[in-house]
């Protein structure tokens, strides 16, 4: 049997079919379809999910304690009631945590103003309230640092003149900003020393520009969540009552 045509038939076809223009997208449509009042609710999906819904409202409207005011990041100038509570609920729940698993004391705690995403309103503080404050999935990670990066904390401290939480720290400037003094547990910074101080992931790898706290000498991360520590804090208290003290403060002329 003679395959020479057959071949010959095959190869032709081939070279037809590369030769074929290949469509090519140019442009892409499309419209706003807006989600309103208007879009008809799925009754099934709708008796599917309500009592999940109401569980989960009922864990997050359960009171666990009391504010006797009300609190922003905006009621001071270089330190505020809420910035202080959330820099001390970090060394509160996480200090015993970070001593257990080391020996050692967190020195001081620095997180970020941004960070403090809502308002603590006078009255009953429930489960939600944790959430509205922390709304992000940060968690507590300790960083052995020297003296001398602690004082590039500080200067960014007061170059950004703005209340990002602090505790065991104290800052004072004059009154045009210039830094007057600065003391970790009422004692000098000792730039040959190694400080453990606590922040959160995000702000350990650089956000808000601070770069300060790598290399470091070591890192630890204790798997504590920021918003649990709030929850835990929240339930041993029975009624929470932050202020604006000194640990970041302008002198007066």
């Amino acid at each position: 049997m003679n395959f020479k045509p057959f071949f010959a038939l095959t190869i032709i076809f081939f070279i037809f079919s590369c030769k074929q223009e290949t469509q090519r997208l140019t442009r892409i449509e499309g419209k706003q379809i807006a989600i309103t009042d208007s879009l008809e609710t799925d009754a099934s999906i709708e008796a599917f999910v309500k009592p999940y819904r109401e569980h989960i409202n009922k864990n997050l409207d359960s009171v666990i304690c009391y504010a006797v005011n009300t609190y922003s990041k905006s009621d001071g100038e270089l330190n505020t009631a809420i910035g202080n509570l959330f820099a001390d609920v970090i060394f509160e729940q996480s200090n015993p945590v970070f001593k257990a698993r080391t020996g050692k004391d967190i020195d001081m705690v620095l997180v970020n103003h941004g960070g403090i995403r809502s308002i603590i309103s006078k009255g009953d503080i429930t489960t939600r309230t944790a959430y509205e404050i922390m709304p992000f999935e940060n968690s507590v990670v300790v960083a052995a640092i020297n003296g001398k990066q602690v004082n590039e904390l500080v200067n960014y401290l007061v170059e950004g003149k703005r209340a990002h939480p602090i505790s065991k720290l104290n800052v004072v400037v004059d009154n045009n900003y210039h830094l007057v003094n600065a003391t970790i547990n009422n004692k000098p910074i000792d730039t040959s020393k190694v400080y453990y101080v606590a922040t959160n992931d995000y702000l350990y790898n650089g956000g808000d520009s601070m770069n300060f706290f790598q290399p470091s000498d070591s890192l630890f991360i204790l798997n504590y969540k920021i918003r649990n520590a709030f929850l835990d804090y929240f339930n041993k208290k029975d009624t929470i009552n932050p202020v604006i003290d000194n640990r970041f403060i302008r002198l007066k002329k």
